[in-house]
C-alpha cells in the first residue's frame, strides 16, 4: 500500500469536529469538516478580536528609569507621578483620559493596526516611535509605551528599539521584554518583521 493511500484511509478514520471561525468584522462561521458545509452562528454585532475586561495598570520597566510598556490601562495620573513619566507613546489606540493628564507631559500618537500584514517600517510607524523615544531619553525623560493591551503593537515597538538602539538581535531583545513583560504576543506579521530587523 502507497504511503498516500495509508493517509487517506487514516483521514476517513478521523473522527469529525466542526470549528468556529471568527472574521475582523466579528461574523462567525461554524466549519463541519465531514460535509465541509459552512454555517453562520451569530445574527448580532460583535467583535472580531479579543476584548480586553481585565484591567493592566502596572507598566513594565523596560530599561532602568527609562522605558516602559504596558496596556492603555497604564495610563494613569497615579503612573504618570510613581514613575516619573515624561513621555506617552501611544501605538495604534488614541491616549486614554488625555483631558485628565499633565500639559507638561509629551504625548504621540502612531496609528497602527494590529494585522500580520501591517508593515512597521513602510508605515513609519518604527521611524516616529524612535524619534519619540529617543527624544525622551536625550531630555533625560522617562517613556511609556502602549497599544490596547500592551501585547502586539507596543511589545514589537520596544523590541525593535532595542534592537536598533543597544544592538541587540532579535533573541535578546524579545527575551529582555518577555522577562520584564510576561503576557507580550507580537503578531506573527510583526514577529517576521522584527527577524528581519537587522538584516
Amino acid at each position: 500500500m502507497s504511503f498516500l493511500k495509508e493517509l487517506q484511509q487514516k483521514r476517513n478514520k478521523l473522527k469529525a469536529c466542526e470549528t468556529i471561525i471568527t472574521t475582523a468584522t466579528g461574523e462567525r462561521f461554524i466549519e463541519n469538516s465531514s460535509t465541509h458545509e459552512i454555517e453562520k452562528t451569530n445574527s448580532t454585532s460583535t467583535y472580531g478580536f479579543v476584548v480586553d475586561t481585565k484591567p493592566d495598570f502596572k507598566p513594565a520597566q523596560i530599561l532602568n528609569n527609562f522605558l516602559y510598556l504596558g496596556s492603555q490601562d497604564a495610563v494613569t495620573i497615579e503612573n504618570i507621578m510613581l514613575y516619573k513619566l515624561t513621555h506617552i507613546l501611544s501605538i495604534g489606540i488614541e491616549c486614554p483620559n488625555i483631558q485628565d493628564l499633565p500639559s507638561t507631559l509629551a504625548l504621540l500618537y502612531v496609528p497602527c493596526l494590529d494585522l500580520p500584514e501591517t508593515s512597521l517600517k513602510q508605515e513609519g510607524i518604527l521611524t516616529k516611535s524612535f524619534d519619540f523615544i529617543e527624544t525622551a531619553r536625550l531630555s533625560k525623560g522617562r517613556v511609556l509605551v502602549h497599544c490596547n493591551a500592551g501585547v502586539s503593537r507596543s511589545a514589537s515597538i520596544v523590541i525593535a528599539y532595542l534592537m536598533q538602539f543597544h544592538e541587540m538581535d532579535f533573541e535578546t531583545a524579545y527575551k529582555q521584554v518577555k522577562t520584564q513583560r510576561e503576557c507580550i504576543q507580537p503578531n506573527a506579521g510583526f514577529l517576521k518583521e522584527l527577524k528581519e530587523f537587522r538584516n
